[in-house]
């Protein structure tokens, strides 16, 4: 039998949507922010040649350069202020939340509540600073190496970084705007707009190339076959849980004896979600990046890298695939799902696993439980982020639509349609409790006149 949650949901339409006026106002506010951010992508950095790196990226779409277009919503190709993307942030917010989980002086400062949450993010800031600038400079001296800028020089490199950094800032204050006041998680839907962003421009490029000849019919049909199939294998292991029974004895309140419940702990087979890929990606692309706009004047060390860790190459495959591996396990035990502390709740709240003993015992079942899970969970994630990169290898299709933005827009759509579904449940639950305060202060009183 459906619950009243169940229910309520099932019964939702568009005139509850019209209702619901703060849910209205938050996803116009987010619509206002994302308007910005697509409009700095199209405001180029000072001291670009426009024509040359037009050309050049034209000639880059096909490969790396069609990569970082799409996860930068096309602010590279423009090199606008936004070319950096909210990258360096990401990367940033997983070294720390990293390093809380090794540090023991950064996970007693998690402890701490809000105080220490705004200090943990204070060290997120000053990291993405240290990596936008990072970034900023290598991309400004391959700009320079490529012949890509009109006046080279040392106020071309203090301007570019000045700005790229500036640019990732602004990013970053935009996506907290959009988690505090708008929908959905800012940031990662600020990643998401710049992938949609790229959608339709490559899809007509890649059906041009079809119309040519370059590419053959089976394999248009192919690839569009393969993606929706990726999306809904992506949909169906996203919403898998293992349920774990947990059992709560009988306790004594008072002079109240309180029958004991049972409940069910969920364990997503993949509770690192986009992250591993998202991580395993941008240190991949990271010396691949730099050396893109420098071209020929790459050092020999550069040239071998490339050659043996570029894009679809068996090296970057088995290397994307280890750290895809690695930083399932390592985010999932030591940030998402730390089975010590869940057992420790447990334990707390007189839960136990049936069968199993509280405390070290039950962290060890977890344990066990949550690595049989990972092995399931880490092998998705490299399948899905591994086969568009190989079929793009060997068939030459000409944009990038892998696996990590697969992953990106599957799951970004899916919490942001979660999130407005519970406003909406939290806007019906508002009207009912109202509708019922009306009835009970319009109730006529029965009976007979009160007694003095």
């Amino acid at each position: 039998m459906a619950s009243a949650v169940e229910q309520m949901a099932a019964n939702m339409s568009w005139s509850a949507f019209g209702k619901a006026t703060e849910l209205r106002q938050r996803i116009l506010f987010t619509l206002a922010i994302l308007i910005v951010y697509r409009i700095g992508t199209y405001i180029p950095v000072p001291g670009i040649d426009a024509n040359a790196l037009r050309e050049f990226m034209d000639q880059a779409a096909a490969g790396l350069g069609g990569i970082l277009n799409m996860f930068t919503g096309g602010a590279i190709s423009r090199m606008g202020i936004f070319a950096l993307g909210i990258m360096p942030y990401i990367s940033a917010s997983i070294i720390v939340q990293l390093l809380t989980a090794m540090v023991p002086q950064l996970e007693q400062l998690k402890k701490e509540g809000e105080q220490g949450r705004k200090k943990i993010n204070q060290y997120t800031r000053y990291g993405t600073v240290f990596l936008a600038t990072f970034q900023a400079y290598g991309l400004a001296a391959s700009l320079q190496a490529g012949d890509l800028v009109t006046n080279p020089g040392f106020y071309f490199v203090a301007s570019c970084v000045i700005t790229l950094v500036g640019g990732t800032m602004f990013l970053m204050w935009l996506g907290e705007q959009i988690t505090a006041r708008g929908i959905g998680n800012g940031i990662s839907l600020i990643i998401f707009v710049g992938i949609i962003a790229e959608i339709p421009a490559a899809l007509a490029q890649f059906f041009s190339q079809g119309q040519s000849g370059a590419i053959g019919g089976g394999v248009i049909v192919g690839v569009m076959v393969m993606v929706v199939a990726v999306i809904m294998f992506v949909v169906f292991m996203e919403r898998s849980l293992r349920k774990i029974h947990i059992q709560y004895p009988r306790r004594q309140a008072g002079m109240k004896m309180y029958e004991g419940g049972t409940s069910h702990l969920p364990i997503k087979v993949n509770p690192a979600g986009v992250i591993p890929a998202i991580f395993a990606s941008s240190l991949l692309l990271l010396p691949t990046t730099i050396s893109t706009f420098s071209q020929a004047q790459s050092g020999p060390v550069m040239a071998t890298i490339l050659a043996y860790f570029g894009p679809g190459q068996p090296l970057y495959l088995a290397f994307f695939t280890a750290m895809i591996v690695f930083f399932t396990f390592f985010y999932t035990f030591n940030v998402s799902f730390k089975t010590e502390d869940v057992a420790d709740n447990l334990k707390n709240q007189n839960g136990f696993v049936p069968g199993i003993r509280p405390g070290k015992k039950t962290e060890e079942y977890l344990d066990y439980v949550v690595t049989r899970i990972l092995v399931l969970g880490s092998a998705y994630l490299a399948a899905v982020c591994l086969l568009p990169e190989i079929l793009r290898s060997q068939f030459a299709i000409p944009f990038y639509f892998g696996g990590t933005s697969v992953l990106i827009v599957v799951s970004v759509s899916m919490d942001t349609m979660q999130q407005v579904q519970s406003h909406l449940l939290a806007h019906q639950y508002e009207g009912l409790i109202e509708k019922s305060q009306l009835r009970g202060k319009k109730r006529p009183r029965k009976g007979g006149p009160a007694r003095r």
